[in-house]
């Protein structure tokens, strides 16, 4: 999508990602390797190939980087930086800084920001770059001819060992009465705002929709969340989600959840969303409406028919080596996964890289994956939820902790949160792990560094961390963790030995 400003740096942008005279070499013999889509996922594979030796070929339709540098997560960061330094300057006065007049969101100066630092990293992404670093880069539309032949714009064909599809996903569109004549933006739209709407409606109660409502509502916009679920971040912990939707409220977001979705009509002022709630109907007056309700694999047009490549409109089926019906060719990143993370998308890269290329057994089911809602607080997630274990039969023992009872948590004024940690009942393995904090995000790691290298809670007891830091929740849930383990017999034991050694 082109974006509709035209700033210095969107120029620049595209100029870097996609420039308009580029002139690809002329394909000569069979490629190792030819990776379809350069979001995250292709991106990965393809300098990762090159680097190792293959001969690679990248096709990409749009603009190089895919949806993570242009409509998601580089934008929304810069976006949600912003609103968090608002939030801070309204609370000054809990610290004891007083803030006079009233606090001015420059919107323009905000979107223009974004821009600059979006351009900015998208030369880690430039054609140039990765032409340096070997790789071949093509525009245009891909399609597979046959097995091992990709077609790109109806003319260049490509001939390959082993091809990857990595050609990610788009916004889910709703069928929603009037929403198409009314107009919405999407995260592929919303970041070529140049000017704040006084109300803004989001459909969906995702990590999408609930970062851009707070992060709009504290800009200064009217904002209603709408969602047919009962709750926001449906697939997140329920204590997460709950703690989330009270500060959303505090932040002044209206949420309507659990309700439907009649349609839109156009009135003098603008398009209104109509809602049926509590079996009664309500308009929400909207200047933008946001749709935030999911997303769609993008399969079509790709040939994979020709290819042998079996798929669904939930995307390309592959098998736990991300392998696809055709041995030859891969899949990696949003086109197969559920897991819709950049993250993620890097990590199924690598491991694509390892089995078609080396004879590699790599398993993507062995994957430890954590994912964040950069809200504030930020909520961020790793392995089971208590649900997901109780679907499982798995039995487990949950320890809790506030951040109130962190110390540097009270210091910083950010005791908003918990962590939570699920072992496996009678034991210390870790199978899942709840985090809502400030730094949440970040803090994560650890516990997934320990799933990953399948350390117990009892070496975060024993690992030392720097005092203050938020990141000592860690180790007081692995002593809580280690003092269930002193009981009946064992204490016995030990009282009996510190006796004898009186």
């Amino acid at each position: 999508m082109t974006p509709t400003t035209d700033s210095a740096f969107d120029r620049e942008l595209v100029d870097a990602t996609a420039p308009p005279d580029w002139q690809p070499v002329r394909p000569e013999g069979r490629y190792n390797l030819v990776v379809l889509g350069a979001g995250p996922a292709g991106l990965v594979c393809a300098v990762g190939a090159a680097g190792l030796g293959a001969k690679v070929a990248l096709v990409e339709k749009h603009r190089l980087g895919g949806d993570c540098l242009h409509y998601g997560c580089v934008p929304s960061k810069a976006l949600l930086r912003a609103s968090r330094a608002v939030a801070d300057v309204r609370r000054a006065g809990e610290l004891g800084v007083e803030v006079t007049g009233e606090v001015r969101v420059n919107f323009p100066a905000v979107m223009d920001r974004m821009r600059r630092l979006r351009a900015q990293i998208g030369h880690h992404d430039a054609a140039t770059r990765f032409r340096e670093l070997g790789v071949d880069v093509f525009f245009g539309a891909a399609r597979f001819t046959g097995p091992d032949t990709v077609e790109v714009g109806g003319q260049t064909v490509l001939r390959f060992a082993r091809a990857v599809v990595a050609t990610g996903a788009r916004p889910a569109a709703l069928t929603i009465p009037g929403l198409d004549e009314a107009g919405y933006l999407t995260n592929e739209s919303v970041f070529d705002l140049t000017e704040l709407p006084g109300r803004l409606v989001v459909i969906g109660a995702g990590p999408i929709g609930c970062e851009l409502a707070q992060a709009f509502r504290r800009f200064g916009s009217a904002v209603d969340v709408v969602d047919i679920l009962p709750r926001i971040l449906a697939k997140d912990d329920p204590d997460a989600a709950e703690l989330l939707r009270r500060q959303l409220e505090r932040d002044g977001v209206r949420l309507h959840l659990g309700v439907k979705t009649v349609g839109v009509v156009q009135r003098d002022t603008g398009p209104e969303l109509v809602i049926e709630e509590n079996g009664q109907n309500e308009n929400l007056p909207a200047d933008k409406i946001l749709l935030a309700a999911g997303r769609k694999a993008n399969v079509e047009g790709l040939g994979l028919e020709a290819a042998g490549v079996q798929y669904t409109p939930k995307g390309i089926q592959v098998n736990d080596f991300l392998q696809t019906a055709n041995p030859k060719i891969y899949a990696a990143g949003d086109v197969c996964s559920p897991y819709q993370f950049t993250h993620a998308a890097d990590a199924m890269a690598r491991l694509v890289l390892r089995n078609a290329l080396f004879f590699g057994r790599a398993r993507v089911s062995r994957l430890v994956i954590p994912w964040c809602t950069y809200t504030d607080p930020e909520v961020a997630q790793v392995g089971l939820t208590a649900e997901e274990a109780a679907k499982q039969g798995m039995a487990i023992e949950t320890f809790r902790l506030p951040l109130a009872e962190v110390d540097r948590a009270v210091l910083d004024g950010a005791t908003e949160g918990f962590a939570k940690v699920h072992v496996a009942a009678g034991t210390d393995r870790i199978v899942g792990a709840t985090l809502v904090g400030a730094h949440a995000g970040d803090m994560i790691s650890e516990m997934t560094l320990a799933m990953t290298e399948r350390r117990g809670l009892g070496a975060l007891s024993r690992t030392i961390h720097p005092y203050p830091t938020q990141a000592e929740v860690w180790h007081k849930l692995g002593d809580a963790q280690q003092r269930t383990r002193v009981t009946g017999l064992a204490a016995g034991v030990l009282r009996k030995v510190l006796e004898w050694r009186r």
